[in-house]
């Protein structure tokens, strides 16, 4: 698929699930959110997991491929008074210094990557000890919910469109790292559900790479896509909705060498 997250920069802005406390919290028993810690955060988009440890008193660079991403997080950074370090780079050719991150997170993108080189990199910039987290937070497809209705509507019009189906798991990352020399491999996951409005869905599934992200689709496409959307919605759902969503995370040390 060819995917531009910039061409839904306001969407995803707004409509993106924001990463709950509770992640944050669980980080905490492997040394991780503590202020004045050193954090990298590939593939950053707007800015929503840098926001939170940045939040938190800790020292955040986010970097990311999209301009328009960037600068929603460099607004909505005003908005929140917080204060990050932006770079405009992919992630498996950082132009940052060597050993100089306590952690790096990757999350909603890890799956983007070319996770051979990503994790030379991200070995490359870490500190001896340093942790990597990857996280994934997803919407889950059950028999006839809401979300299994919007994935087949989605392929309706992007049958290219490889994201549906998902169960929030992902052990071949575990492989992955393991073969590149990380240690101390953990992971946890966690369900929670999510409201949402109709207008709040439908926002939700335009910034997906599905959809408003998906450069096989053009305006008119996704505009008759969102008022079939719509319709669905009123039909089959007419409450607001309750979406089933998995957190993902895997945690890791730098290799030893």
């Amino acid at each position: 698929m060819n995917i531009n997250f910039g061409l839904t920069a306001n969407d995803y802005s707004k409509y993106r699930v924001e990463y709950p406390d509770k992640l944050l919290i669980k980080l905490q028993e492997w040394g991780v959110g503590n202020e004045g810690q050193l954090l990298l955060d590939l593939g950053t988009g707007t800015g929503f997991l840098a926001r939170k440890f940045a939040e938190k008193g800790l020292e955040v660079t986010g970097v990311d491929t999209s301009a328009e991403l960037l600068k929603e997080a460099k607004m909505l950074d005003k908005e929140r008074g917080t204060n990050i370090k932006y770079v405009q780079s992919n992630a498996e050719s950082l132009p940052l210094n060597g050993e100089n991150f306590d952690i790096v997170t990757a999350a909603q993108c890890w799956h983007w990557f070319d996770s051979t080189k990503v994790l030379k990199e991200t070995t490359r910039v870490l500190k001896k000890e340093g942790k990597l987290i990857i996280i994934h937070l997803d919407w889950l497809p059950i028999s006839d919910n809401v979300v299994s209705k919007t994935e087949d509507l989605i392929l309706s019009y992007n049958p290219k469109w490889s994201g549906n189906g998902g169960n929030g798991m992902y052990p071949d990352w575990l492989t992955q790292v393991s073969e590149a020399g990380y240690r101390n491999i953990e992971t946890f996951t966690f369900d929670l559900d999510v409201n949402f409005t109709h207008d709040m869905w439908r926002g939700r599934i335009k910034a997906s790479a599905g959809v408003g992200a998906s450069t096989s689709l053009t305006d008119s496409n996704i505009n008759k896509f969102d008022a079939d959307l719509k319709n669905l919605l009123e039909k089959e759902f007419p409450e607001s909705l309750t979406i089933p969503h998995r957190v993902f995370c895997l945690i890791c040390t730098r290799p030893s060498s």
